[in-house]
């Protein structure tokens, strides 16, 4: 499973690098603010105010990250596990979109503005604090949480859970720091906060396949 999110890291990493180049801002869609981030000569990445994200990033995050976990896990069934349409299970798939909307979305957005608020600088050496920060104290404690409410949410018994979380938990962490730290370094680098969940979610279309597919294997 490393190669997946370790492929699609470097093509996410290289449309990073041609928009930070110069790429022409359109009134749709992801644009180029003129407004430099402080101690960075490239633009700074937003959302056009001709989408949702735009006008109120905050309220809209949530849901849109129930639907990419619910798209995660539809990619999980269909292309992973190759399940067919018939088999298709719809509870699993709506599972996950509770799990985006009442968990994924306001912990990873609160812990957005938390760790703003600790390392409020956009310095390269501030960039890498918070990258340190997110993936050394909250990526560990965010899956250790994710794993085991799936779970809880499938039904699973208390002692079930705790042995699928011992079975599980170091490899989704491994996988996660194949992924994430260079996403995050960059996320952190050239995305204002209040969009920063938004481009997260996005990446996390790959990742959220690979979470589905491990919290749910028997």
């Amino acid at each position: 499973m490393p190669d997946m999110p370790c492929q699609f890291l470097i093509g996410h990493m290289r449309d990073l690098l041609s928009l930070s180049r110069g790429l022409q801002g359109s009134k749709k869609g992801l644009v180029i603010c003129q407004n430099e981030v402080p101690g960075l000569r490239v633009p700074s990445l937003i959302w056009s105010t001709d989408l949702p994200f735009g006008r109120c990033p905050d309220n809209t995050c949530v849901p849109c990250t129930g639907s990419l976990m619910g798209l995660g896990d539809i990619i999980s069934q269909q292309l992973v596990e190759r399940r067919g349409l018939q088999e298709h299970q719809t509870g699993r798939t709506l599972t996950m979109v509770c799990m985006g909307c009442g968990f994924v979305g306001p912990v990873v957005g609160g812990w957005y503005r938390v760790l703003d608020r600790l390392i409020p600088g956009t310095t390269k050496v501030d960039v890498l604090k918070k990258m340190l920060l997110d993936q050394g104290a909250f990526a560990p404690c965010f899956l250790g949480c994710f794993l085991p409410l799936v779970g809880v949410l499938n039904g699973m018994s208390a002692q079930d859970n705790w042995a699928k979380l011992k079975r599980d938990y170091p490899d989704a962490l491994i996988t996660n720091y194949y992924l994430w730290p260079a996403v995050q370094l960059a996320n952190f680098y050239l995305v204002p906060l209040h969009y920063r969940l938004a481009v997260v979610q996005c990446v996390a279309i790959v990742w959220n396949s690979y979470l589905s597919w491990k919290a749910h294997q028997l």
